[in-house]
């Protein structure tokens, strides 16, 4: 997506945020321990939030990375890791895991 913001934007100062969607698709699916298991990993300088709905119900749960708007779809606990260590800290997002109605893929 090109209009994607970068480190260097002027969102760079702001606190980075994880949204887990906390309401009916995602919950029925498991987003309350996908939540706790972000919140777990301590993740210093990010905030991890449970918030409403964002749209993407049937491929829930589904969580968002605010600072660059990677959304992830069916995010259990057990991927939490994963996400973590090579997004969240390598800078290079879950491909497996990217929702594919926001992260179109060409070719």
């Amino acid at each position: 997506m090109a209009d994607r913001p970068t480190s260097n934007s002027s969102n760079a100062s702001e606190t980075p945020r994880i949204f887990v969607c906390q309401y009916r698709s995602c919950t029925n699916n498991g987003s309350e321990q996908t939540l706790q298991a972000f919140r777990e990993a301590n993740l210093e300088g990010v905030e991890v939030e449970g918030c409403g709905c964002l749209g993407q119900c049937s491929s829930g749960p589904t969580v968002r990375v605010a600072a660059d708007e990677t959304w992830y779809c069916q995010v259990q606990p057990e991927d939490v890791p994963h996400i973590v260590q090579q997004h969240l800290r390598d800078g290079q997002p879950v491909e497996d895991k990217l929702n594919p109605r926001i992260h179109l893929r060409i070719g």
